[in-house]
Formats: structure tokens, sequence, C-alpha cells
């Protein structure tokens, strides 16, 4: 009797608890793999109940309805996986519509060496879907030929119908009946099904007008920069949890203070803000976009459908009030033609962007290379030799006695921070302005002259250091002018960086590694070589991946605004910016607001931005 029971229930059993498994495992955060849950699938369930009633009315299951059936068991595992894992390590949701189009792109990113690893990742996932289909095949044959047979069909039916029965009545029962259902059902999968295709649906229907809002004012004029250079930098994977999570605020406390000492040192001041990025962990283009055109694009397909249109960018109102308009893009390796629609006068990627020395980590192009090409070709700047301009050898940060309120030499050598145009040489670059308002330059023009001349700069520039996998971190350079030649870094230097492990479960050492880069350079760039009258804007993009920022993190992320101008400063601080380089721990909004903003406090007179924090 018993081998009778074990040989009829075994082979039924069997299968149902091997799918049901591969339908409620969780994500073991903070890594890739699958965590195993004592769960029950509602989905199957239904499946089950649904096989049941077509087995007692035909009697059979149809060979060609178990391979349909399999097949698309096979893919709710794979969407499983999608569900749990992506929110867990990026901090959002999967969406097909954007991120398959995107994939080619995704794998040409880091070059030859990561885009074959990332091929190779996909070929070895393919082999997992195709063993996990024989598997699911066999349950799912299993199952069916059990349907077929009344005895257990009535175990299967039973079995079914009374997880349906306690999924229906828990929200009716018990002192905490959401509790019931969270705990004993795992969420279900078709939902994410239903998500992919209302993106697809709303992209197709979109009407710009309605989807994207109103365009931005951009009535008023930039005379309050009096001239200024502008520098938007779009800090990479720089997030609210370098702020809010004590473990990495403590590790950065350091490397920010330093900062904050340059920027005080120099001359000038700092205020901060935070908004809430459209993106989190990744997909910084949102981010992108949402500042230069003031649109919300949580959405990704808001994104694509405002590339078809002709919506005034603040690139646009910069280049119509005499700017020449630069965007530095160090990270693209690929066409981009999203430049054109925000209006560039030009475009520097990783090919044309000059840098000479070797390739440095998975981004080519280390973030204060990328600083000092800027410096030089598009901010009227000069880097001198050992003992010359900007404080040379000994005048920089840490330098025995002379670097930041070092005896004597203060920022930059003697005399401070340079001014515009106080370097001689200025920049042959001059004669190469194209944009709006363009000087004529001659050649022995006196540097002075040139530069008051040139056209002033707006230069958006996103990093690429700190973007994940946080690796390989690259040497501070005291000379900045080595940055602009073949030897910017040895060999020796590369292979060590590029030599030390990348993990992408464990990834917080070195994230804040690449942080300290990021705070360490932007110090020693603002303390001895930046114009007095630069105005720098550092915003970050998003978050970090989930596995630096912890589970259940808002997706907020800091501005900063910094500059040596009073009054410009006040302007922010009206519109609810705090002194310092902390945020508030309200954000002003969603990151868009920032567009309207900056048009509003570089307008002259001043245009209403009321404080989205203030108390009503």
């Amino acid at each position: 009797m018993r081998t009778l029971v074990l040989g009829r229930l075994v082979p039924l059993f069997v299968p149902l608890f091997v799918l049901n498994a591969l339908l409620v495992f969780g994500n073991a955060w903070p890594t890739l793999w699958p965590r195993p849950a004592l769960a029950v699938s509602i989905e199957l369930a239904f499946a089950v109940a649904a096989l049941v009633l077509l087995a007692g009315w035909r009697g059979r299951i149809p060979p060609g309805l178990v391979r349909v059936l399999a097949a698309l068991a096979t893919l709710w595992i794979v969407l499983r996986y999608v569900q749990v894992t992506v929110p867990a390590l990026f901090g959002r949701p999967l969406n097909l519509y954007w991120d398959l189009p995107h994939l080619g792109a995704v794998l040409d990113m880091g070059g030859d060496g990561p885009g074959a690893k990332i091929l190779l990742a996909l070929a070895l996932g393919a082999l997992v879907v195709l063993a996990l289909h024989g598997v699911v095949s066999a349950c799912v044959r299993a199952l069916a030929r059990g349907a077929a047979e009344a005895g257990a069909r009535a175990l299967l039916g039973g079995v079914a119908g009374a997880a349906i029965l306690l999924w229906a009545l828990a929200p009716w029962v018990g002192p905490a009946p959401s509790s019931v259902t969270s705990s004993a059902f795992a969420r279900p999968v078709a939902p994410l099904a239903l998500e992919q295709i209302r993106f697809l649906s709303a992209a197709l229907a979109a009407d710009a007008a309605d989807r994207l809002g109103a365009d931005p004012d951009f009535r008023g004029d930039l005379a309050a920069l009096r001239g200024a250079d502008v520098l938007i930098l779009f800090a990479e994977a720089y997030g609210a949890v370098t702020f809010d999570r004590p473990p990495i605020a403590a590790a950065l406390t350091d490397a920010r203070e330093q900062f904050a000492t340059a920027i005080a040192t120099s001359g000038r001041r700092a205020v901060s803000g935070r908004v809430v990025s459209p993106t989190f962990g990744g997909a910084s283009w949102l981010a992108h976009a949402a500042v230069l055109a003031g649109v919300d694009t949580r959405d990704p397909a808001d994104y694509a459908l405002l590339l078809t249109t002709d919506r005034p960018t603040l690139v646009r109102h910069f280049a119509a009030h005499g700017y020449r308009t630069v965007g530095w893009m160090p990270g693209l390796q690929r066409p981009w033609p999203e430049g054109r629609f925000y209006g560039f006068d030009r475009i520097a990627d990783a090919d044309s962007a000059g840098y000479a020395g070797l390739p440095f980590g998975f981004w080519r192009i280390p973030d204060q290379a990328s600083m000092a090409r800027i410096h030089v070709d598009e901010l009227g700047g000069r880097f001198g030799e050992a003992g010359g301009d900007f404080g040379g050898a000994g005048g920089g940060i840490g330098g025995a006695g002379e670097g930041i309120g070092g005896a004597g030499e203060g920022i930059g050598g003697a005399g401070g921070a340079p001014k515009r145009g106080s370097s001689p040489g200025s920049s042959p670059a001059l004669a190469d302005d194209t944009g709006p308002g363009a000087p004529t330059y001659r050649p022995g023009m006196p540097a002075e002259t040139a530069a008051k001349r040139r056209a002033p700069r707006l230069v958006v520039f996103p990093t690429v250091t700190t973007h994940a996998p946080f690796a390989a971190i690259p040497p501070l350079r005291e000379d900045w002018s080595r940055l602009l030649r073949a030897d910017a870094f040895h060999r020796e230097e590369v292979d060590a960086a590029e030599g030390q492990p990348v993990s992408w479960t464990e990834p917080l050492p070195a994230y804040l590694a690449s942080m300290r880069y990021q705070f360490g350079w932007l110090a020693d760039y603002l303390a001895r070589h930046a114009a007095q009258d630069l105005v720098m804007i550092v915003i970050g993009d998003h978050q970090p991946v989930g596995t630096v920022s912890g589970p259940d993190q808002p997706w907020d992320v800091p501005v900063h605004v910094i500059a040596s101008d009073p009054a410009l400063l006040a302007r922010f601080e009206a519109a609810g910016f705090i002194a310092g380089l902390t945020p508030p721990q309200q954000p002003l909004g969603p990151m868009h607001v920032l567009t309207q903003l900056l048009a509003n406090a570089f307008s002259s007179p001043p245009r209403d931005t009321p404080r989205r924090n203030a108390p009503p």
C-alpha cells in the first residue's frame, strides 16, 4: 500500500513542488543569485486548476498545449528572476520597451573587453534558460499525465482549489490579512508583463503636448551671470546616500571636507539643494534630459518622445544669449543624435575629446583628464610648468607649506585664484570659436584681450570615473598639464589599477574610492586652476546601484552651486538652497524643476522661482 501511494504521489507532487519553487524565489541581495522562499505561487494554483478542468472535460491534455504551457512557464520563471533581481540591484523595474533597444549600446560601452564578457554572460544565460526549459517541460508533462487520471486529478484539483480559496479568503480573515497574503503567497509575475504592455501602449499613443507638459519659460536673459563661464557637471552615481547612509557619509567625510576647504579658500561659496532624480542606479540620460529640457522623464517613453520634438532646451537658451555651448561626453563611444536635439555647438565624445594618454579602465578617459582638456580647449585656461602658473610645484593641495591655506601662497600661487584671462597665452582654442558671439581671434592678440572678447561658455560634462563598476581608479595628478600629453599615465599605473578585482555584487569599497577621486580633483581644480568667476553646478544624476545604496532608498540626489558672486548665490538660497555642501532633507521637487530654476536665477532682474520646500 505504501509503495502504491508513493508510486502515485511522488510523480505528481515532485513536479508541482519544483514548479512552485521556481516561481516564488526572491533575490539574495546584494547578489545576482536567487533566494529560495517558502510561499505559494497563486498563478501556478490557477494554472493547475485550469489544467484539471480541461482534463476533466476532454479526458486528456493535447501534446501541443503541453508544449505551449511549458514555454509560458519558462517565460514566467525568467520574468520572476527579472522581477526580483532588477529592482534589488538597480532600484528600478525593468522596462523592456526602453532597455532592449539599448542593449547593443550597453554592450559597446566598455569596449571589446567588457563587451565580450557581457556577450559570454548572455550566452551562458541562454544555456541556463534552455536547461530550465527542459526541466519545466518534464514537470508540465508529468502534471498533464496526472490530470488525465481521475484519482490524481482529484488530488491536484483539491490542492489547487485549497490554495485559491485561502488566497481569496485571506483579505477577510485574521487580525492582519494582508500579512497572511504576503507571507503565504509570492508576488504574482503577471503584473510585470502587464506593465511592459502598458509601457509599449503609452509610447505608441503618446501625444507630445500632453505627455511632456509645458515648455520651459526662457523669456529671461542671462545678465546675472555677467558673462561668466558655466560648467554643469553631472556627477555620475552621486546620490543622496553619500549623506543619508551613515557608513557611506563617514567614509567620505575627509574627502568632502577637502572639497569644502578648497571652495572656501579660493574665494567661493557653495549652496546646496536636493532633487528627486527620474532614474535610479543607471540610465543617466534621463537625468540629463530632465535638467536640460525641463521634462519629467521618469517614464523612459517620454524621453524617446522628447527627441521627436523641437522643445526649447537650456542649451539653446544659452546659445541664444551669446554663449558657446559644449557637450563634453567622454562616456560616448557611439553616435549620439541627442546632441542635435539639445543644440550643442560642439560635442566632444570619447574619440574627439583630445585625450592622448593610455586608455584607463572601463571608460578610457579619467575625469581629471577630461577637466584638464575642458580647461584648455573651452575655458580659456592653461597650465604652467613646475614653478610657473597656477601654483606649480609645491603649490597643490597638501604641498609642504604651499597648499590650501599655506603660508604666503594660498590658492594657485601668489595672488590667489586665477582670473579670467590672467594666464599668458590663454588658449589657442579661441581661434576655433564658432558659436554665437564668438570672438575674432588674431595671432599676436594679447591673451587678456582675447579672453575678454571670447564667447562665454556653457559646458555640460557628465563624469564617468564614478560609473559602475567603479574601476579602475586613476591616481590624481598634481601636474595637470601632464594630463594633456601621451604620458598622462604610465603603463604600470594603468595595469595596477586595472588589475584590482571588480565586484558587481559588493562594489561599495570601489564606489567610495571613486568618490574620493572625484572630490579630490574637483577640489584641486577649484583651488588652483578655475577662473574666479566660473559658475560650477554639480548635479548627481542618480543614486548608485542598489548594491551600494541599499534597499528601499529614495531617488534623491544633491545639487551644488559653486560661485564667487554672492548675489547670484543668494538667488538660489531664495529658491530653497542652503549654504554648504550638505543639502536639506526636503527635496526641492523632481529634477526637472532645476531647468526653470536655473533660467530664473540667471536672469536679470531675477524671475520669480517659488521655494519648493518652504512652509505654506
